[in-house]
């Protein structure tokens, strides 16, 4: 992978990243709302987001500091993402390769193409939980589908997604990307 390969893989995490802030920051504190994900909460989501970005990050062998208070969870992934740029923007960090879960990988693709796609999921997650409109454009979708199919039978495995879900056959982008990975297009928070 070229430098400018590479650092626009970055850039797309990072855009990813900045759009979980966004649905963040709507979210106007509803950090205890239950959301699709069975048993978590948005507090949780965002936990989870952090937590596994972090232990990727470490296990490669970079420095992240210390967990961000989760008191404020919008504070936290803002606090989270910055760390993460900063790591990704040190000399040879986003091009080095290692072997992945499904291959020969670099760091950059992994926070673009793994940890960028959890981003969109849970933002779909975060955002209709606190009673935000969530899609996803053809591109994105297409981007998101191209990814899951290069995980095959995996994508299904036990804390990625669940099984996929029916809908019709005129169902939207949107519902047809959120069915594929485990999701009920129509769940609505409990009142």
């Amino acid at each position: 992978m070229t430098e400018t390969a590479t650092n626009a893989t970055a850039q797309h995490f990072t855009d990813r990243a900045d759009a979980f802030a966004a649905i963040l920051e709507a979210a106007d504190g509803q950090w205890d709302a239950p959301t699709p994900c069975e048993g978590w909460t948005v507090r949780d989501v965002v936990a989870h987001t952090i937590e596994t970005e972090r232990d990727f990050l470490v296990r490669q062998g970079y420095e992240v500091g210390g967990s961000p208070d989760g008191s404020d969870p919008a504070a936290a992934w803002r606090a989270h993402a910055t760390t993460v740029a900063g790591v990704l923007a040190q000399d040879g960090v986003a091009e080095r390769e290692y072997d992945g879960y499904f291959g020969r990988t670099t760091i950059a693709a992994t926070m673009a193409d793994f940890y960028g796609w959890d981003l969109v999921v849970h933002g779909s997650d975060v955002a209709r939980a606190t009673g935000q409109d969530w899609s996803v454009s053809e591109a994105e979708a297409a981007s998101l589908h191209a990814t899951a199919d290069g995980w095959g039978d995996a994508l299904y495995s036990e804390g990625v997604c669940a099984g996929a879900v029916p809908v019709p056959d005129d169902a939207s982008t949107t519902d047809r990307l959120l069915a594929r990975l485990g999701r009920d297009p129509g769940w609505r928070p409990s009142a």
